[in-house]
């Protein structure tokens, strides 16, 4: 019988590693990733406005490598970065930095990802993100909506050059 908790169970199961993505699946995303973040980059030091937020960085891994899984579709991409860095600005502003409204902060972010079908893993880091910066409600403009539509247009146009590459798979 299966206990609720063991050692045993972080052994891991007998699966092997999976194998490494081909190299030129590797190279398309090391290239579109640079790409995003320097179009990124440059669209703030012309507007003198932050365009960056950490977790586009994960954004990108996701949007180039595996344009394909659910996690990097517009709408999860859009709608988890815009959720995720609303629900850390409310927190900040009704409760401050505590542990315990980093903590419930991050959880809510995650149910209401789910919820409204948007989840995108990196915006899961959004809320501490949001809360450890101290930043202000602008925030939530840019670089969150902003640099989340320029990474999906980004991500449009890249990943549409070439044969039997096709992004996205839904709206």
């Amino acid at each position: 019988m299966d206990k609720i908790f063991s050692l045993n169970k972080m052994q891991g199961k007998t699966d092997d590693c999976p194998q490494r993505l081909p190299l030129i699946i590797i190279a398309i995303a090391w290239v579109g990733g640079t790409f995003a973040t320097a179009i990124l980059a440059l669209l703030g030091n012309w507007q003198n406005i932050a365009m960056i937020l950490g977790s586009f960085g994960a954004s990108c891994l996701l949007i180039f490598a595996y344009p394909e899984s659910p996690f990097a579709q517009p709408r999860n991409i859009v709608g988890g970065h815009l959720i995720t860095t609303f629900t850390g600005l409310s927190f900040l502003t009704l409760f401050g930095i505590e542990w315990w409204s980093l903590s419930l902060a991050v959880g809510t972010a995650i149910a209401l990802m789910l919820l409204l079908r948007v989840p995108h893993p990196p915006a899961g880091s959004n809320p501490l993100i949001v809360m450890l910066g101290g930043v202000k409600w602008h925030f939530l403009l840019t670089p969150t909506l902003v640099g989340a539509l320029a990474l999906v247009v980004v991500a449009l146009i890249y990943n549409n050059i070439g044969r039997g590459r096709h992004y996205p798979r839904y709206w």
